[in-house]
């Protein structure tokens, strides 16, 4: 595993700690890495109204937006998994983002003209599945199919 994917990881696993999943009880945490080295995190957060609830992924873009840091996305971490009695997500398996943060980073990822690297990694262990969002979205729609910001 090379560095950043270990530090986004490590990152990620940290920000699952402070999910609030009382519904499904499955934490998810994610990690961006900045330009600059800084990393960016997420937690999910899910509502009573099940439809409001904030994927992980989408938590760490929209911080990243609020400090108008979007387009300097290059590379995410995530894990997630069924949370124990004491809320710690458990699990050895890698979780990659849903389809709906798919999108969501790929927005980032044309903005910033990146093919992001994924690191999918597991709530605990060393399993480790890298991909680049490519990979997991293909033919993407976003910011260049409207004239916006970097071509393809």
């Amino acid at each position: 595993m090379n560095d950043d994917a270990t530090r986004l990881i490590e990152a990620a696993r940290a920000a699952a700690h402070h999910a609030h999943a009382p519904y499904s009880r499955f934490a998810v945490g994610a990690a961006l890495l900045m330009k600059d080295g800084t990393l960016v995190t997420g937690a999910n957060v899910e509502n009573a109204s099940y439809g409001l609830s904030l994927c992980a992924e989408t938590v760490a873009i929209a911080t990243a937006s609020a400090q108008g840091r979007l387009a300097e996305v290059v590379a995410v971490g995530v894990i997630g998994g069924a949370m124990d009695a004491d809320g710690r997500p458990t699990g050895t398996g890698p979780v990659s983002p849903c389809g709906r943060c798919r999108q969501v980073l790929n927005e980032a990822a044309q903005m910033g003209g990146v093919d992001l690297p994924v690191h999918c990694g597991a709530a605990e262990g060393d399993a480790i599945a890298s991909y680049r969002l490519s990979e997991l979205l293909p033919h993407a729609f976003g910011p260049a199919d409207l004239g916006i910001g970097p071509a393809r």
